[in-house]
């Protein structure tokens, strides 16, 4: 059976700041109490990863975004299904819709940890501000895990840029 919480990272580490979403699960898994958590690492979301929202409470996707607030953003998702000319790079939204879908019912709670990056190109290594923003997304998630429940992470706690501020530090 699988456990309540899912932690799912996904990302080319070959491509630079693009294994931001595997590094900070490997994180999870090598700093934080995984006692209710499963964690998941892949390149990128397929129709199938559907299927690993079943049985959950909270799932936590994370992933590098050239478009969020440096250092990270954490939001919640609705089911959204993205119309594309492929399935086999998915928003988590539509993995979601995917899943209610098939499932006939509302997908869990799930939200995403977005960690800024800007260097993608094939065979870069992480950059220096990715690094720093990888640090402090380390720094969030520990907090983050340690109340994982929807309403928690609805809360203001984890929406103010405070709490961003403090962790930069």
């Amino acid at each position: 059976m699988p456990k309540p919480v899912l932690v799912f990272g996904y990302g080319n580490p070959s491509r630079g700041d693009d294994a931001l979403g595997p590094l900070l699960v490997e994180y999870v898994q090598d700093h934080c109490d995984t006692d209710g958590i499963d964690v998941l690492i892949d390149f990128q979301l397929q129709i199938e990863h559907a299927l690993d929202l079943e049985h959950r409470e909270l799932i936590l996707f994370a992933d590098a975004s050239v478009a969020c607030e440096a250092p990270f953003e954490l939001n919640e998702l609705e089911p959204a299904l993205e119309i594309g000319y492929t399935t086999h790079a998915l928003h988590p939204a539509s993995v979601m819709a995917v899943f209610q879908s098939i499932r006939k019912q509302p997908p869990p709670p799930c939200f995403l940890l977005a960690v800024k990056g800007e260097a993608f190109e094939l065979g870069e290594s992480l950059s220096a501000s990715a690094e720093r923003h990888l640090r402090q997304a380390e720094s969030f998630i520990e907090v983050l895990l340690q109340n994982p429940r929807p309403a928690a992470w609805r809360s203001k706690k984890f929406k103010s840029r405070p709490l961003f501020d403090k962790i930069r530090t």
